[in-house]
């Protein structure tokens, strides 16, 4: 690296980037776009206690010609690292450590991770002991503000100030150790401070070196920075005091933004040394990391074979597995595969996600693969996918080709209640040390942005509710930002030009809008290292495990730093797909009470209930094929085979929509499929010549444009960005590509507009056809199954009470009656009671009844107790036998008034009120019976002849009326069993067509609506002009929705605005950003 030129003058060494998390404002980006506008060569990144943007500082320092110094300004413990007491061990100080080369940014990884593993306690921590451990390749700055030295020479403790310097020296060498100038004339006693720690340097022989520790680009920006660590509940005090906020109340005008060279000059014109040591230093830092070179683990190969001839094995041996035959096609296909994967040298790749695969499979957990990876023959032989590519006509080049640069992503789908297992296999087989899961930062999105903002500022909740609210939900993979939601939000442009306190919340959110607010799990990053992580990557802990679950260690690098673009560690996707683990549970379920063994990856692809039921639009409770507009085009379509499933997975869930239609159409009239040219046929026959998949675009691109794969993977990513400029320029090529292979400049154009929408919205081909068979799988058990399928769904939406009521429903509507919990039939989860005989009175159809964990306040240890004891000796026969038999600490008076209430003890034919009437008698009579078992001597047990003990005695109570018992059952259960509030109105309701679930799906905004409903909740507010308003949850049969009760309207009716009265409401429908609702004109008391 060259020596800084001689007209620098300045290096900035203590720079803070967003990531140092609601502490700083600026953007990686931004800040080196800075450090170029001021000509300078080099620039420092040291956030704080982290190493979170370092892999993105130095890519762009390096892309944009600046050489980067990679830092931390670390949290130092006043004892160990591993002291942790309160009111001592929450103070600490900092200290600024930059890696001279390699060696010292592996030295900085390690003291960040064991800062994290070993000394957090509010922070992350080093101390004496890793200070010298990791010491070597390392500049030691003492920072100006919150340093040990500095607190030294505060405390005007001057020996021990020299100690220190004394000891930084011996660490980390005479050279490489400074004491930090900072210059702010705003901040009170602050020179003085600087004059002791130059006079001290001056005494101890010690360099000097002039700093400016940034927070914020521009002065201005203060007020962004001071709301932001506003929104930081837990900001440091260090961080405060290091940066002037919070320990200088009154200074308004300090100044921690990003002071240029001149600036620079000016304020340390007296001591020019300390300039020319920011030039020396960044003279000494030469950090050189290899990016992009892959580190694959090391995976043992048992056979002794090489990786390519242990994956050939593996794939010949699939043939005679998967039911296939050596045809001259298969054989052809997988040489020609298994020769690209060698020569790209990726056979341990997979190799690795085959073995991964091998357990999830052994040990019965389900599992799907997204992605292009389906169109590969060798990975289905090899069991990592489930989809036969040679079925469905899925390219192996869309996977991997010869000229693609970049590795293959095989991204695995697991049951996610077992997800675990499998990370749980990878570190076991791998090693601990070696596995983690990829760390990913929540940022300040819009709406988050401008409710954090308004908080902080101190405006009202109702404030900020209303802004954020105006600002739509961004789509997946374009999120939302304030700027463009100005643009495309009449309503939220005008209030920003006409209401101050918008503007200013506003202007103020977007200042902090991307920050980094917190690190999580990535929802499927796992990385797996050849040696031990630390070697690559800085670690940490979960912030967000809970006490008593094992800490997950995740790494400070997300997927892009971590990956292929970054330090090259193998990453794998390991998703928790919740409907696999409604799959499996329903597959153990019918093994259980029908006794059946469903193998649901070699289930009949033509079954005919299966598209029977789709036809009809039964599509609750299944995977990708629900909702309202799906559902229409099933019913419209009729599909009759799983290509048409997989169709409708790609042409709706991305779009475009209006291709579906036209599918339709052709569909059932064969005399409307047309293609534009000859040679589309083999491309689209199989979706009736419509184009319907990412695969269609890039075959339409290779066939008949004369593209490469990687010509047209490249038209693929460019459409997907929906950059103008490279679309335009792929256009152009295209167009010409389509005239020079024989098209006319017309049915050119035409092509290019079937096109377009498809590059950037669709599906790839073998991704569908993944999904596609994991919704066939959940069509063919609800078909199939009813009863069964719809009690595991249940399970795995427990705890969700509006989708519960959504499922319950369907259920109903399908004829399976929902029976509130019992303690002679229920398990923990909802259980499917079968039908008895063919008489309907003695039940004929099956019937789910409520599990006992879903009752709010019940646990699962007594749970437990009652179904073990059940399953031991038998159903409880009366009242005190349950009481006789459960010995358990947990039945106590929670629990079984919830069991009460709920009716889970009806089936001794006690009113629920005279039970909860007795409901001391039923706990005391409980005791002693518990006593008595453990031969304790008690008012029964003290009775020698034990026939003589009193039987269980309830006294006379009033019934409890029907209200209470649905006002019971909505409380615990969430939902109303045994009836509904509105019953006494059903017929009346029965011949009104809208209901609320209709008004969702089908009435648009500004249209008149009439509905009866119970109310649900009440949440009075205060306008602006202090007139009272409301918002209110109501419900019917069908569901519920939130409606808006304007002053006036209040007002008039404000006697019907109760919760658990039924009314009937007139109002509009309104909507916004997607959320339905209705604003209430005119209300009636119903009965």
């Amino acid at each position: 690296m060259n020596p800084i030129e001689k007209k620098t003058s300045f290096i900035h060494l203590h720079t803070h980037s967003h990531y140092s998390l609601l502490n700083a404002l600026p953007k990686i980006d931004d800040l080196i776009a800075e450090a170029k506008k001021d000509r300078m060569p080099t620039l420092a990144l040291t956030d704080a206690g982290n190493l979170y943007g370092a892999i993105e500082f130095y890519k762009t320092c390096k892309k944009k010609g600046i050489k980067p110094i990679l830092g931390v300004d670390f949290y130092v413990a006043i004892r160990t690292r591993k002291d942790m007491q309160a009111g001592i061990d929450n103070r600490r100080t900092r200290l600024i450590l930059l890696a001279k080369n390699y060696e010292g940014y592996k030295n900085l990884i390690k003291l960040v991770t064991y800062s994290n593993f070993e000394g957090f306690y509010y922070k992350p921590r080093i101390d004496t002991e890793l200070i010298e451990k990791y010491n070597s390749d390392l500049i030691c700055i003492s920072p100006s503000f919150s340093s040990e030295i500095s607190q030294a020479i505060k405390a005007r403790n001057i020996e021990k100030a020299k100690e220190l310097i004394n000891f930084y020296k011996k660490v980390y060498g005479n050279e490489n150790f400074f004491l930090e100038i900072t210059r702010h004339p705003e901040i009170q006693s602050h020179e003085e401070l600087m004059q002791q720690i130059i006079k001290l340097a001056n005494e101890t022989n010690t360099e000097i070196v002039a700093g400016h520790d940034v927070y914020y680009l521009h002065p201005e920006d203060k007020e962004a920075r001071d709301t932001l660590m506003l929104v930081n509940t837990s900001g440091d005090m260090s961080d405060r005091n290091s940066a002037g906020g919070g320990m200088n109340d009154g200074e308004e005008e300090e100044n921690f933004s990003f002071i240029n060279q001149e600036k620079a000059s000016l304020l340390f014109r007296d001591i020019p040394k300390a300039l020319e040591n920011t030039l020396k230093i960044a003279d000494m830092c030469n950090l050189e990391i290899v990016l992009g070179k892959w580190y694959f683990p090391k995976f043992i190969v048992e056979s002794a074979l090489s990786y390519d001839d242990e994956l050939k094995r593996l794939a010949y041996e699939g043939i005679p597995k998967r039911g296939l035959e050596k045809t001259k096609e298969i054989i052809d296909r997988l040489e020609y595969e298994l020769k690209v994967i060698k020569d790209k040298g990726y056979a341990q790749y997979f190799l690795v996600v085959s073995d991964l695969l091998r357990f999830a499979h052994e040990n019965k957990i389900l599992t799907n693969i997204r992605g292009s990876v389906a169109g590969s023959l060798t990975t289905y032989l090899t069991g990592i996918t489930n989809v036969d590519p040679l079925e469905y006509r899925l390219p192996f080049e869309r996977f991997l080709n010869p000229e693609r640069p970049s590795a293959p992503d095989i991204d695995m789908d697991f049951a996610d209640n077992r997800r675990d297992e499998v990370i749980e296999y990878t570190r076991k087989k791998y090693g601990h040390d070696r596995v983690a899961q990829i760390g990913t930062f929540g940022t300040m999105m819009a709406r988050g942005a401008v409710r954090d903002v308004a908080r902080a500022m101190g405006f009202p909740y109702e404030k900020a509710d209303g802004i954020s609210k105006l600002i739509p939900m961004g789509a997946q993979g374009f999120p939302m930002t304030i700027e463009r939601a100005i643009a495309e939000v009449a309503e939220l442009k005008e209030a920003y030009e006409k209401e101050i306190d918008t503007k200013k919340i506003i202007d103020m959110a977007k200042k902090i809008e991307g920050c980094a607010r917190h690190i999580s799990v990535h929802a499927a990053g796992v990385v797996i290292s050849p040696d031990a992580l630390i070697e690559h990557v800085p670690l940490q802990y979960d912030t967000k495990s809970k006490e008593g679950e094992e800490r997950k260690i995740i790494t400070q690098y997300d997927m892009h730093a971590v990956g292929e673009d970054g330090v090259g560690l193998l990453k794998f996707d390991f998703l928790g797909i919740k409907n696999l683990s409604i799959l499996a549970d329903a597959v153990e379920r019918v093994k259980k009470i029908e006794k059946i063994d469903i193998d649901i990856e070699n289930i009949p692809l033509d079954d005919k209930k299966t598209f029977e039921m789709l036809a009809r639009g039964e599509t609750t409770g299944l995977f990708q094929l629900n909702g309202t507009g799906m559902t229409k085009f099933l019913v419209d379509l009729k599909p009759s085979s799983i290509h048409d499933i997989n169709a409708m997975v790609a042409l709706y869930r991305p779009g475009p929509l209006e291709s579906i239609p036209e599918y339709i159409e052709r569909k059932h009239d064969k005399n409307k499929i047309e293609y534009l040219d000859s040679r589309m046929k083999d491309i689209l026959d199989m979706s009736y010549g419509v184009i319907t998949y990412q695969d269609d675009v890039m075959m339409i691109a290779i066939k008949i444009g004369g593209y490469s794969w990687l010509e047209a993977d490249k038209l693929r990513k460019a459409m997907g960005k929906k950059i103008p400029k490279e679309m335009e320029e792929q256009k152009e090529k295209l167009l010409a590509g389509f005239e020079k292979n024989g098209l006319s400049k017309k049915k050119a154009d035409t092509l290019w507009k079937l096109i377009e929408p498809f590059a950037a919205y669709g599906f790839n081909k073998a991704h569908a056809a993944s999904y596609g068979r994991v919704a066939y799988q959940t069509s063919y058990m609800k078909a199939n199954f009813p009863a069964i399928y719809m009690s595991s769904v249940l399970t795995a939406e427990s705890g969700n009470v509006e989708k519960i009521a959504e499922i319950i429903g369907e259920c109903k509507r399908m004829k399976i009656s929902i029976l509130p919990p019992d303690i002679n039939e229920s398990f923990s989860q909802f259980t499917v009671i079968k039908g008895r005989s063919k008489d309907v009175s003695s039940f004929l159809f099956d019937r789910i009844r409520f599990g006992l964990v879903t009752i709010k306040n019940f646990g699962q240890g007594i749970s437990t107790a009652i179904i073990e004891e059940r399953k031991k000796n038998g159903k409880y026969k009366s009242l005190s036998d349950f009481l006789d038999r459960v010995k358990d600490k947990n039945l106590n008076k929670k629990s079984l008034e919830a069991l009460i209430k709920v009716g889970a003890l009806d089936t001794f034919e006690i009113d629920r009120g005279v039970l909860l009437g007795n409901i001391e008698t039923l706990l005391a009579y409980n005791k002693e019976k518990e006593k008595q078992a453990d031969n304790q001597d008690s008012l029964f047990g003290l009775m020698s002849d034990t026939s003589s003990i009193p039987k269980l005695k309830l006294v006379e109570v009033p019934n409890a009326e029907m209200k209470d018992k649905l006002a019971w059952e909505k409380e615990l259960l969430g939902l109303y069993i045994s009836g509904h509030p509105l019953d006494r109105y059903r017929e009346i309701i029965a011949k009104r067509e809208m209901d609320i679930k209709k008004a969702k799906e089908t009435l648009k905004n500004g249209t008149e609506i009439t509905i009866a409903c119970i109310v649900e909740e009440v949440r009075p507010i205060i306008t602006k002009k202090g007139e009272q308003m409301a918002f209110m949850k109501v419900a019917d049969f069908s569901g519920e929705i939130e409606t808006v009760v304007f002053p006036r309207t209040l007002m008039e009716f404000r006697s019907a605005f109760v919760p658990d009265k039924c009314i009937a409401i007139k109002g509009k429908m309104s909507e916004r950003n997607g959320q339905k609702s209705v604003i209430i004109e005119k209300v009636k008391v119903l009965g």
